[in-house]
């Protein structure tokens, strides 16, 4: 996260949706990912864009590139203003090894991305 980031919280519930990050005359929305949506644009496109974006994103199934340079298919389990956490998707077996791994902000589709359809 950027030191001169701007969260921006839902008005509903307050729940962090992600930053405006200042640029210029105006501001780049960023996701929890830390992942740039807009280009430059006016504090309400950028505000528009993050409440349009919701959370639904952090559900999804990514591919995590490990050290040996193979993907592995995870779930976001945890994300804060400095590192996401994800682990290993076990398809919802109660009874396999939870294994997490952290990824630091901004994540770079090089190391995180969204799995492809």
């Amino acid at each position: 996260m950027g030191a001169d980031w701007i969260e921006h919280r839902r008005s509903e519930d307050g729940e962090r949706l992600g930053w405006m990050q200042p640029v210029g005359d105006g501001f780049v929305a960023i996701d929890l990912l830390g992942r740039r949506r807009t280009e430059v644009v006016d504090w309400m496109v950028a505000e528009e864009t993050l409440d349009g974006l919701g959370l639904v994103y952090l559900a999804d199934p990514h591919e995590l590139r490990l050290d040996d340079g193979s993907w592995l298919r995870v779930r976001i389990a945890e994300v804060s203003p400095h590192a996401i956490r994800v682990k290993k998707d076990d398809w919802g077996d109660m009874t396999a090894a939870q294994i997490y791994y952290s990824v630091s902000l901004p994540v770079t589709e090089d190391r995180l991305r969204p799995l492809p359809r």
